[in-house]
């Protein structure tokens, strides 16, 4: 049970809002793990840099592996990171299918600040039209829905347990940071990548 709670808490942050993140102050960081040293990681980031990130005491530590369209069954509760499309629907660039512990977890629809103009809605399949290519879904969630379309350059990811043992070099991995004065981050959570996945975002 507490490796799920964990587990829950840190792909929560994975996929909090934009705004949220904003009115917390932290930094969104993702890359590969260059070494691990006590309770300091290195990390080199996508944008090349090698930074340094202290782990909280207790820090926990999720996995994500990868998945595909035909995963989402209808009834489950996924996020969707998109990009608004012509008609009103959205194109999924992210899935994540949440584990049945985190149902209604950050519920609802907003801006997604990793992205220009894009949105994040984490909300229950009401319905599900399954194609060669990928998916078409309705997301509802209280006071409205959102219909969105899968294709295959979508990540489509879901939970998976992870030890922080594997936050070794050559992980990819991606947390959401608070920046210190030296320059340096510090975190209590972080997701690593396993399977295969990759972490866009």
């Amino acid at each position: 049970m507490r490796k799920l709670s964990l587990l829950s808490i840190a792909l929560a942050s994975m996929f909090a809002a934009g705004a949220a993140q904003a009115q917390q102050g932290g930094t969104r960081l993702r890359g590969e793990v260059e070494a691990m040293n006590g309770s300091v990681l290195t990390l080199k980031t996508a944008e090349g840099r090698e930074t340094r990130v202290a782990l909280a005491p207790g820090f926990s530590t999720g996995g994500v592996v990868p998945a595909k369209a035909s995963d989402i069954a209808k009834g489950a509760f996924i996020g969707v990171g998109a990009k608004p499309q012509p008609d009103g629907t959205l194109l999924a660039v992210q899935v994540l299918i949440f584990p049945e512990a985190m149902r209604g977890t950050g519920e609802g629809h907003r801006p997604w600040a990793v992205l220009p103009d894009a949105t994040m809605t984490n909300a229950t399949v009401a319905e599900t039209v399954s194609r060669v290519d990928g998916a078409n879904l309705v997301l509802s969630y209280p006071g409205g829905e959102q219909k969105v379309a899968i294709t295959p350059e979508a990540t489509i990811l879901m939970a998976a347990p992870a030890e922080a043992s594997e936050l070794k070099p050559g992980a990819q991995i991606a947390m959401t940071a608070t920046r210190q004065a030296d320059g340096s981050y510090s975190t209590s959570r972080v997701t690593v990548a396993k399977g295969g996945a990759r972490l866009p975002f």
